[in-house]
């Protein structure tokens, strides 16, 4: 499976400049690459309907080609959805962290 480094996203209760409002999960982000460090803030809204663990642990992200054969046989914590057009994501856990795949339409 091939997957590239894509961003960490740390969780904050502090609005961002530029935030991003994902409606179907009641979470704000920013954009990762419009951070020198590929940095995505995330802020979950009242009712955000994530577990625990992703609305206050960070978590690291890798693009994947295909994102059904990169949770295969993982823990998955939040299974795919598609936040924004063109990307699905999904989570898993890796020893207690957060890791998030994610897979851009071609």
């Amino acid at each position: 499976m091939n997957k590239v480094f894509h961003h960490i996203g740390i969780p904050t209760s502090l609005p961002q400049p530029n935030e991003i409002y994902l409606e179907s999960v009641q979470l704000y982000i920013t954009d990762a690459m419009q951070s020198p460090h590929r940095i995505e803030w995330t802020r979950a809204a009242p009712g955000c309907p994530f577990p625990e663990l992703l609305k206050t642990t960070a978590h690291v992200a890798y693009s994947v080609d295909n994102l059904e054969a990169a949770i295969a046989g993982q823990q998955v914590i939040w299974p795919p959805f598609e936040p924004l057009p063109g990307v699905r994501v999904a989570f898993i856990v890796e020893a207690g962290a957060p890791v998030e795949y994610l897979e851009f339409a071609k």
